[in-house]
């Protein structure tokens, strides 16, 4: 039987490979993908109300979703895990938003619950909560794993229905927390009139496998109680399936837009993580990139250079654990984050500065900048 320390480093290592820890590789996202997941499907029903069944209306939303969201942004690559009534596992849904290189993945449920007067709509973004009703819906959720075959070995000793299971999530942290939760309140707020009763928030989560293994910003929303006869009611209609999916594409949208914005904030698309970097006076240095100011016409343009730390697919927190707590900027170049430190017009200044780093990040170099535009280093 598998002990509590040994799924702990299980989970551990698999979150390593997974995670976007592997700094070094480069990964490029063009155009913007999204994997829309539809919750169960086959032999896994999901909740069940009077009527119908969870996997029905997950799939119904889901496709009307991707629909709007492909006519209205045809630049965006929409992904399904599934578009039929057909059964998937928990981890091929993970693998596949990884192995797509998804910018973002939205997972589509439907909520049941014991108590037929519990109804609303509740977003789940990634994140830490230890909230004892929360666990009880995500043990619902996770509990298609006993319908897998060799799930045991599969998801290596994992019990959906154990509490001490969780207890390593906690321990787990991820570079896309922020983005998840940002995006969750967006669905939120789109959504939250498609009921005229009240909804149940925004909540954060990193047991949900489906949120935990993947690679990205992610969320899951739980539409509403199918178990309530009203909120079933809105789930089934053509025009209830229509607002939530209206809302959700809505909310992408907004996403969307601000993640454009943010790849194109000024000509280096420095970010808020912006500290103070050392500066020198231009200089001529014999056997160094010759003189800093470069005549063009009538103008002037000024070398700067940095020191490039790394390159990521996605923008990093401020108090990333990767940057090891310099305080960094970044530039975006083929849709990849290049965090850059340090900066300075003089040769001899910025390779002391790239010395300085090498301690922390062997693999640093120096990069050239003309007004804002990065250039070979002659």
């Amino acid at each position: 039987m598998t002990t509590l320390k040994g799924i702990f480093y299980t989970v551990l290592m698999v979150f390593i490979l997974l995670t976007p820890g592997r700094l070094s590789a480069s990964r490029t996202s063009d155009p913007f993908v999204l994997v829309l997941d539809a919750g169960h499907g086959g032999k896994s029903l999901g909740a069940i109300g009077r009527k119908t069944t969870e996997k029905q209306i997950n799939l119904a939303v889901t496709l009307l979703a991707g629909k709007y969201i492909s006519e209205k942004y045809p630049d965006v690559k929409v992904l399904y895990t599934r578009k039929s009534d057909v059964a998937v596992d928990l981890q091929d849904r993970v693998d596949f938003a990884n192995k797509s290189h998804a910018n973002l993945f939205i997972s589509i449920h439907t909520n049941g619950w014991h108590q037929s007067s519990t109804r609303g709509l509740e977003v789940y973004a990634f994140g830490v909560s230890r909230t004892t009703e929360n666990l009880e819906i995500v043990k619902q959720e996770n509990s298609v794993i006993y319908l897998e075959e060799n799930y045991e070995e599969k998801y290596q000793g994992f019990d959906p229905n154990s509490t001490e299971s969780y207890i390593i999530f906690e321990l787990i942290q991820n570079e896309f927390v922020k983005q998840s939760l940002d995006f969750a309140t967006l669905v939120y707020d789109e959504m939250k009139s498609c009921a005229p009763w009240k909804d149940r928030g925004v909540k954060q989560e990193s047991k949900f496998w489906v949120l935990r293994g993947a690679t990205m910003p992610r969320i899951l929303v739980e539409l509403d109680f199918i178990t309530n006869a009203e909120a079933e009611k809105l789930l089934m209609s053509s025009a209830g399936q229509k607002k939530y999916a209206q809302a959700i594409c809505n909310a992408f949208g907004k996403y969307k837009a601000a993640y454009d914005r943010k790849s194109h904030v000024g000509p280096l698309g420095q970010s808020s993580q912006t500290g103070s970097a050392p500066t020198g006076n231009a200089q001529t240095n014999s056997g160094k990139p010759a003189d800093n100011t470069v005549v063009t016409g009538s103008s002037n343009v000024q070398r700067v250079y940095k020191v490039q730390l790394m390159s990521v697919p996605q923008a990093l927190p401020a108090n990333s654990p990767h940057l090891k707590g310099y305080k960094a900027n970044y530039y975006i170049e083929n849709k990849q984050y290049k965090y850059t430190y340090g900066e300075s017009t003089d040769w001899n200044e910025i390779n002391r500065i790239r010395n300085s780093v090498l301690k922390d990040f062997k693999d640093a170099f120096i990069v050239a900048f003309e007004n804002g535009v990065k250039v070979p280093i002659k």
